[in-house]
């Protein structure tokens, strides 16, 4: 790359964070900065909801995971990483539910009222880890097409695009970052067909679509693993969640399947530039889009820079709006008061904190790929709190005794303490399916051991046995 073309680059982050802050409306109540609404009180269109959960979900680590899958196991690793999206419609049908049976206005007074105050505060320290490591790892990948991890020019770029996302979020919160999460939408679709159209047209879509095959050592374990974490992994992603109580339920419920079917076609579609890469001898590693797209000449690189700085702009723009709402408008809940009455403060300032905290690791060189796998499996114990809520009254140790048993089987996982007889087969991640099938199965026993010691206690007529 020349000079020129350097500066091109580098120019595109300046006008990107720019146009974002001049098109974006600002917020000028907690309504619109909180919950999304405009000036006049209305909620976000069935419309945007759907680009925004779809753009949002579309993790630059995401796409980057699902092209080097793709080229590590074929069409059956781009299979495995989109299977994740399932968790979309998983959540939409879950939050339709408590908020039409059970009257939840949100999952953290939800989890306040039917399992208690400690649970909540569990639940919230898991998602606030979950949104640090948002930030790094897309901060990261941005900084992968401008220079090697740890370089000065990978970290000034990862710091750069931060900046440029926070300038527009503090303008608006969330209202900006749905009607951000649009125009990113747009634009990232139209970019990743013309990557596709620069990747794809070298082999036939049959020959394509023949790389890989369906088995647990071939990338068959990974596909379970998705399946089995998409009953758990959306509820502790306040990104997602968060736009599941800002418009009506039937709407939202929508939203959340169209969006989450997108995703899983996007997410798939993406992981064949792995796959091309697999045809092509291209050796796997942390960044194959990265490796093809410095192969594709001026013009297909940078329509790979729009579409990472796209997914990773509307990802990020998404997590420090959660974080904002997190720490100023549900944190309070926990300590049994009201929000402070300069709440949209508060929010600003989170991000700011989250803008330079939730880089070290970035700046660090922490690698970006293990961070769903783990996460996912450490809150595996999240399914039956809210898939069987409706089951059990107020019941703290159902929850206890469920989420911090899958915390307990996510550090055993990341510290390599699971036995290897859990292992499902014979592949990479045979003992990670392993992990979270047993793990999900002690999860919803541990769930309902407080259940049936209460129905052995009152016996089957309801009286004291």
């Amino acid at each position: 790359m020349n000079s020129l073309q350097g500066l091109f680059f580098w120019g595109f982050l300046l006008v990107f964070g720019v146009v974002m802050y001049l098109v974006v409306p600002r917020s000028r109540n907690e309504g619109g900065f909180f919950r999304g609404h405009n000036d006049a009180g209305r909620p976000a269109s069935e419309g945007t909801l759907m680009m925004s959960i779809f753009i949002s979900w579309i993790f630059a680590k995401s796409v980057t995971n699902a092209a080097n899958l793709g080229a590590r196991y074929g069409i059956v690793g781009g299979l495995a990483y989109a299977a994740y999206w399932l968790s979309i419609p998983v959540a939409g049908i879950v939050i339709y539910r408590i908020r039409t049976r059970q009257g939840a206005t949100g999952l953290i007074p939800f989890l306040i009222g039917k399992y208690g105050r400690g649970a909540a505060m569990a639940f919230s320290l898991a998602i606030l880890i979950r949104l640090f490591n948002e930030v790094w790892s897309n901060t990261s990948v941005v900084g992968g097409y401008y220079g090697d991890s740890g370089s000065g020019t990978f970290i000034a770029s990862a710091l750069l695009f931060t900046a440029a996302v926070l300038f527009y979020s503090l303008k608006g919160g969330l209202r900006s970052s749905l009607y951000s999460d649009v125009i990113q939408a747009v634009v990232f679709i139209v970019f990743l067909v013309v990557v596709l159209i620069y990747v794809l047209p070298a082999q036939p879509p049959r020959e394509l679509l023949s790389q890989g095959r369906f088995a647990l050592d071939s990338g068959g374990d990974l596909l379970l693993v998705a399946l089995l974490q998409s009953l758990s992994y959306p509820f502790h992603d306040p990104v997602l969640t968060d736009r599941g109580f800002i418009t009506r339920e039937r709407t939202m419920l929508r939203a959340f399947v169209v969006a989450g079917l997108l995703g899983f076609s996007a997410i798939f579609a993406f992981s064949l530039v792995g796959v091309q890469a697999r045809l092509h001898g291209l050796a796997p590693s942390a960044n194959v889009p990265a490796q093809v797209a410095r192969g594709l000449g001026f013009a297909g690189y940078f329509a790979m820079i729009v579409v990472m700085v796209t997914s990773a702009g509307s990802t990020l723009d998404s997590t420090f709006t959660s974080l904002s709402k997190l720490v100023a408008r549900e944190l309070p809940l926990l300590a049994g008061r009201m929000p402070s009455p300069k709440a949209m403060t508060v929010g600003s300032l989170t991000m700011v904190s989250f803008a330079l905290l939730g880089n070290l690791p970035m700046i660090a060189g922490t690698s970006i790929l293990a961070a769903t796998t783990i996460s996912g499996t450490m809150v595996i114990g999240l399914a039956p709190i809210f898939i069987f809520s409706g089951l059990v009254e107020r019941s703290p140790a159902s929850f206890h005794l469920a989420f911090w048993t899958g915390i307990g089987l996510g550090f055993m996982d990341a510290f390599g303490l699971v036995p290897q007889s859990w292992a499902i087969g014979s592949g990479k991640f045979g003992l990670l399916l392993g992990t979270n099938l047993y793990g999900l199965l002690l999860c919803t026993a541990a769930f309902f051991v407080p259940l049936l010691l209460a129905r052995r206690r009152t016996g089957p007529s309801g009286a004291p046995a």
